[in-house]
Parts: C-alpha cells; sequence; structure tokens
C-alpha cells in the first residue's frame, strides 16, 4: 500500500518556514545519514533558491561510517560544506558553526570589504521530522531549549536559539513534502521513523528492512537472532516468524515486526546506511551521457 503523509500543519510549516527565510544567511539541512538521499526534501532547492547551505549528517552513530565518509565526500563535491554528528553525544557540534562559516566566506568577505562590523550568522534548520533538529539545537545551546522526542512532530513552532556570539539558529517544525514519487524512499522514512507508526503496515516495513539488511548487510540478522545457515536462507516472511518463535512471541507475527523494526532504529542491528552513495553516483553517471 502506498505511503503518504501530508497533514495540514504541514502546508502551514513550509509557508513559515518560507516567510523566515529572508531572515537568514545560510540554511542548516539535518538529514538522516543512514539515508542522507531520501530524507533530503526535493522541494527544498527550489524554496531556497541561491540561499547558501550547509549538510549535516545527524544520527551518524547509526549509520555505516563507511557510508557516512562517502556521502559527505559527495556533497562536498557539490559544493556544500558538510558536517556528520553523533548529537547525542554532542560530539563535532562544534563544526556546525565552522561550516557556516565556510559556507558565508564570500558574503563575510563582501561586507568586511564595505566596512560592515560583524555580526552573528543567522542560520535557520530544517530537516523532516524526527531527523534530530532539537536534539541538535539543545546540543549546541547545552541546555534544554527545544523538546524532543523519539516520535516525530514533536517541534511544534518556530524559535530562536543563540550558540555563542556567532551563530543564532532559528529552529522550524519538520518539513515533508506532498509526495513521495518514489515508494522506496517513503519506505526508508517509514523504516527509520520519520512516518508516524500508526500509519503504516509495521510488517511490510520489517520485512522491507530485512530485505535491505539481508542485501547490504549479510549476516546482521543471523547475528542479532542466533540464526543458523539454514534459518539464514528461509523467505523473508518464513524468517520473520522464524525470529518470533526465538523471542518467544510464538506466532504473534505483528509483534516481532515491530521488535524488528525498532533495534534497526536502535542500532541493535548495526550501524547501517541504507541510501547507498554508489547508487547516485551511478544515477548521476547515466544523467551526464543522456
Amino acid at each position: 500500500m502506498p505511503i503518504q503523509w501530508y497533514p495540514g500543519h504541514m502546508a502551514k510549516a513550509k509557508r513559515e518556514f518560507q516567510e523566515k527565510l529572508k531572515l537568514v544567511d545560510v540554511v542548516l539541512e539535518l538529514v538522516d545519514a543512514r539515508i542522507p538521499q531520501s530524507s533530503r526534501n526535493p522541494d527544498l532547492d527550489s524554496i531556497i533558491g541561491d540561499k547558501p547551505r550547509v549538510v549535516i549528517l545527524m544520527k551518524a552513530d547509526l549509520a555505516d561510517p563507511a557510508q557516512t565518509e562517502k556521502w559527505a565526500a559527495y556533497f562536498e563535491s557539490q559544493g556544500v560544506p558538510t558536517v556528520s554528528i553523533d548529537a547525542q553525544e554532542g560530539r563535532d557540534v562544534q563544526k556546525v558553526q565552522q561550516a557556516a562559516k565556510k559556507a558565508l566566506t564570500e558574503q563575510m568577505k563582501k561586507r568586511a570589504e564595505k566596512g560592515m562590523k560583524p555580526r552573528a550568522i543567522r542560520a535557520v534548520i530544517v530537516g523532516i521530522p524526527n531527523v534530530g533538529k532539537s536534539t541538535l539545537i539543545n546540543r549546541m545551546a547545552r541546555k534544554k531549549v527545544a523538546q524532543t522526542g523519539n516520535k516525530p512532530g514533536v517541534t511544534k513552532a518556530q524559535q530562536w536559539i543563540k550558540y555563542g556570539k556567532e551563530l543564532e539558529l532559528l529552529d522550524t517544525p519538520g518539513i515533508l513534502w506532498p509526495k513521495f514519487e518514489d515508494q522506496e524512499v517513503g519506505k526508508c522514512l517509514a523504516l527509520t521513523g520519520a512516518i508516524r507508526d500508526r500509519l503504516l503496515y509495521m510488517d511490510d516495513i520489517a520485512l522491507y528492512g530485512m530485505e535491505l539488511l539481508r542485501k547490504y548487510y549479510p549476516g546482521a540478522l543471523a547475528k542479532r537472532y542466533r540464526l543458523d545457515e539454514s534459518e539464514e536462507e528461509l523467505e523473508l516472511p518464513e524468517l520473520l516468524m522464524r525470529i518470533s518463535e526465538k523471542r518467544g512471541f510464538r506466532d504473534d507475527y505483528d509483534r516481532a515486526a515491530e521488535m524488528l523494526v525498532f533495534e534497526l532504529r536502535r542500532g541493535q542491528l548495526g550501524r547501517v546506511t541504507l541510501d547507498r552513495i554508489e547508487d547516485v553516483e551511478e544515477a548521476d553517471d547515466y544523467d551526464t551521457t543522456q
């Protein structure tokens, strides 16, 4: 069944973001390091236009480090300063300010040439629901100024937060786009928790996650659920039932599906990246030959 989610407050959040954009110098685009492509709002390019941008790979502690490094290099090759951080631990948060300065090198130079006094960089944070916007802001502010939660839709309104004397941040609610042209994108967003679980068939999402794990991280399921070689080869629905039995859920297929999805989200199945940089590079190469 197609996955769609565009509640009324999303349209309002988008309008408010467009209104506030003229007040800022740079856009901090937060994406999920596990799905760097799927978690990018395709409408954002047209919304922000030529406004300088920084890409921040959130939840890097849950993503495949080799893939994260490749994704960062990919964005940098497009002229977009990129930072990968583990906001839960507060690591590398200071690099966000450095990246913002890098993105504004030309603008800051022109201001200096005109004799204008230096001022704090004004930045707006934007990203899909549950990508970690409020967590990042709290780490940068070194106190809880933004409400957080392990579910989409926690941030309800815009607010300004100061980061030292050199950076002012404008938080915004998560913004999705009206329609998923590619249902694979919708599935990846669902699997990583950007879409409310009550809107999903959890068993379908679990099977999709198992398919990707089997493709990109063979052995991850066997290691987590102590599967033998013959069990690993089962068809995915049978394998999920076998995992249910091993966890003592008997034939409670739905409970096993929910457990598997939540464990994948928490990193208990390993550090995984579901959007592969190789696929994007192949698509780019194809486009240049057309």
